[in-house]
Formats: C-alpha cells, structure tokens, sequence
C-alpha cells in the first residue's frame, strides 16, 4: 500500500489554483517522493520529484522571490 502523508496546501491568491504537496513512500520501499498537486477548476496536474530535484527547484524559487522583494 503507498503512504501518503501531506505536507502543505496553498492557495494562489490571483489564479485561485491550490497547490498540495504530499510525501508519497511506496509500499516496496525506496525512496520518497514529493507529489505536487495544481488544481485549476476541474483540471489537475499532478507530477513526482525526488528529493534532489525538490531542493533545486525550491533554490530557483527562493532566488526568483528574493529578487521580487529587493526591486
């Protein structure tokens, strides 16, 4: 059986989508992976990552915000 455990919900304040994050750890072992859920209305776009992927794109946003705030 997969575990899923959240993680974290969001909700765009301008778009209205809701982002969920969910570790997700496979019943026959491995490694965990980071689900990320965007709901836009009735469509969903759903995609895993590994934990190294995670930091990098997690960097990328951090950079991209810290910018926003410096302008």
């Amino acid at each position: 059986m997969t575990r899923v455990t959240p993680l974290d919900k969001l909700r765009v304040p301008l778009g209205g989508q809701e982002i969920e994050l969910q570790q997700i750890d496979y019943e026959g072992g491995g490694m965990s992976l980071l689900r990320t859920r965007i709901r836009e209305k009735s469509r969903f776009t759903v995609f895993e990552i590994d934990a190294q992927t995670a930091a990098e794109w997690g960097r990328a946003l951090l950079r991209w915000a810290e910018a926003q705030e410096a302008s």
